[in-house]
């Protein structure tokens, strides 16, 4: 399938999330939701989110569920494309924000945004990707891990492309 055929135009959900003393979370760049972005047939395979991420220079993918834990990464944007099931998610700590995903979402995470699975049905799964195939480091919001990963938000870079739409995406626009 090619991306055209995958790629369709979503609602879009911004939200600025702000440092909740625990969690960094990303007081500059939005989490983003693309609602319906991807029109997955029932015969595709996850890996049709895999080469789009991929495309669109999103790679270091790979294929599961969401933590039960609340984690953030402070060196690197993340890309979560929801493959199958339906979950609620808790984006930005404990008193963050509640988003209900289902097959075809897409949920962008700037570095150091908090996130968990609350709740989730069996069959959930999403493929998660990061800009130029950035590795990923993992916190917890335990106590010793700031300053260093406030730094390393500082120091992230903005990715070249939305990972779904491209270089003239949505990402790219409300990202400046």
């Amino acid at each position: 399938m090619e991306k055209r055929e995958l790629v369709q135009k979503a609602h879009m959900v911004c939200t600025l999330l702000e440092d909740d003393g625990v969690f960094p979370n990303n007081g500059y760049l939005t989490m983003l939701v693309y609602k319906g972005a991807l029109l997955l047939q029932p015969e595709d395979e996850s890996s049709v989110i895999e080469k789009l991420f991929e495309s669109n220079q999103w790679s270091n993918s790979w294929k599961n569920g969401i933590f039960d834990y609340h984690h953030y990464h402070s060196n690197t944007h993340e890309v979560l494309g929801v493959f199958s099931g339906t979950a609620e998610l808790q984006i930005g700590g404990p008193q963050g924000l509640r988003v209900e995903v289902v097959r075809g979402d897409v949920i962008i995470l700037p570095a150091g945004v908090a996130h968990m699975c609350l709740k989730k049905s069996d069959d959930f799964v999403v493929i998660g990707a990061y800009p130029e195939g950035k590795i990923q480091d993992m916190n917890y919001g335990k106590e010793g891990e700031r300053p260093a990963a406030d730094t390393n938000i500082a120091n992230v870079q903005m990715p070249h492309t939305d990972p779904v739409y491209g270089k003239n995406g949505p990402l790219i626009e409300n990202w400046k």
